[in-house]
């Protein structure tokens, strides 16, 4: 058995929910009734055969709406494994840390063009930060007041999921300056990034070794799992660049989230329309059962 579930926060019509049994019917999934799990939000429908043809089916299929198909079992996670920048909040820090000294479009472009896998990361990561030499480290602090917001429906996804039993960990190929505090703020049990290096006040151009990559979050994912004697069904991995590749791969849901093409195209659950709160939804946690405090 499996579920697909349909989320349009606010906007999700009977019609919406008829037209896409009719679509599942004509794929041969063999659907049954739509269930709401929040009237107007996200509605579950069961399916007895070929998720990829339900997904096929149903994604794009109606305006702002996301669709997650994924076996009934065990659809509820116990840990989940984020990426920070453009998932757990709305920038990238790099990016936004560069407009202080005057080069974001230089390094926005090196940073768009290694999320789309068009560049190594540890190689682009070492370019962006070797031109943010000299920067005063105060910088970091103006940046993280300024710029740094939380994506919608993060602290209800984290904070929820703790509050059932799960794990939740922050692994970001960004700064331990901005992510340990996010990752409080949020909610996350742990927290992985890299360290930019800083003496005498200013950043040298440097990360400490070895840097948090691609690598990383995949043996995040992996050594988690295992020392929880966790399946792999019980894992959730979200990201949007393509150093999320790896751990979105191995999950029992991967979902990439407003996600580079390449992550897209790859991964088994896209989220393009609704905020964070999807993933709940996508597990079958009623809205009454959010934390959002």
């Amino acid at each position: 058995m499996f579920t697909a579930t349909l989320i349009a926060a606010g906007r999700l019509s009977p019609q919406t929910l008829t037209d896409a049994v009719a679509r599942l019917t004509d794929a041969g999934c063999a659907p049954g009734t739509p269930e709401w799990l929040d009237e107007g939000d996200a509605a579950d429908i069961a399916i007895t055969a070929d998720p990829a043809a339900a997904r096929t089916a149903l994604e794009g299929a109606a305006d702002g709406v996301d669709v997650v198909v994924q076996p009934a079992a065990g659809r509820e996670k116990r840990l989940l494994v984020a990426d920070m920048d453009s998932t757990m909040i709305t920038v990238e820090c790099i990016d936004e840390l560069a407009d202080y000294a005057g080069l974001k479009p230089q390094i926005a472009e090196i940073t768009e063009a290694a999320m789309r896998g068009e560049l190594d990361f540890a190689a682009a990561l070492d370019a962006r930060v070797a031109l943010l030499r000299g920067l005063d480290a105060s910088a970091i602090d103006r940046c993280r007041a300024e710029r740094v917001r939380l994506m919608p429906g993060a602290v209800a996804l984290v904070r929820t999921m703790r509050a059932r039993g799960a794990t939740t960990i922050l692994v970001s190929g960004g700064f331990t300056a901005f992510a340990e505090p996010v990752g409080a703020e949020i909610g996350f049990d742990r927290v992985i990034a890299n360290k930019l290096l800083v003496a005498e006040g200013a950043l040298t151009g440097k990360v400490a070794t070895p840097i948090v990559d691609s690598g990383t979050k995949e043996r995040t994912l992996r050594e988690a799992r295992a020392a929880m004697d966790l399946p792999e069904a019980a894992t959730l991995a979200v990201g949007d660049g393509a150093n999320d590749l790896a751990m979105i791969g191995i999950a029992g849901l991967g979902v990439a989230y407003r996600a580079k093409p390449i992550v897209a195209a790859a991964a088994a659950a896209r989220i393009d329309h609704n905020d964070l709160t999807a993933l709940l939804w996508a597990q079958g946690i009623r809205r009454r059962d959010w934390i959002t405090a």
